[in-house]
């Protein structure tokens, strides 16, 4: 393994992650309750998430911690402007990873809505932009979505040449398991 895959400053950075993925979900069952309800109760998320109600109340207790959940007067739920910004942004990344997995990788549409759930609390807003740039760059262009599209149809996890790959730089990406005129199992 290489230096940069161990280099403590890259993965000492997930663990400085502000926001979990399941903080991300209570905020944006929060905001997806507060739309459809108008309202929503601790009880309301913990049905919602699937949840023990106690489970539910430990964590928006966190998120009020993080100044990101407020209660009205009525004890509803309320997302503060930090709270809706930070879900905003999570629904944002989920929508462009599911549409990158979907239309450029043309990955299934279950797996692209669990890959992008899984990552879309991760992703930076830079990173974010970038691939929003990149499909607006390739879908953009009838002929070159085609080309894309009747590339990826023939997709194949093979790699026939490891030292001249513009993309492997002499380390390949494929991986140790696979092998050339070995198809992906």
């Amino acid at each position: 393994m290489g230096k940069d895959i161990n280099d403590s400053a890259y993965w000492r950075e997930f663990e400085k992650n502000e926001l979990t993925h399941s903080a991300a979900h209570y905020l944006m069952a929060i905001d997806s309750l507060r739309g459809s309800l108008g309202y929503a109760r601790v009880t309301d998320v913990a049905e919602m998430l699937e949840v023990s109600r106690g489970a539910a109340s430990m964590a928006i207790t966190h998120l009020k911690k993080r100044k990101w959940v407020k209660e009205d007067p009525n004890r509803f739920l309320l997302l503060t402007e930090e709270g809706l910004a930070m879900a905003s942004i999570v629904e944002h990344n989920f929508r462009i990873l599911s549409k990158f997995f979907e239309s450029i990788l043309s990955v299934s549409h279950d797996v692209a809505l669990a890959d992008a759930c899984k990552m879309e609390h991760l992703m930076s807003l830079e990173t974010g932009r970038r691939l929003l740039w990149f499909m607006r760059f390739v879908l953009g262009d009838a002929d070159r979505a085609k080309a894309l599209e009747k590339h990826m149809k023939s997709y194949q996890l093979v790699c026939d040449k490891t030292e001249d790959c513009p993309l492997c730089e002499g380390v390949c990406l494929v991986g140790p398991e696979y092998h050339p005129g070995k198809a992906e199992v």
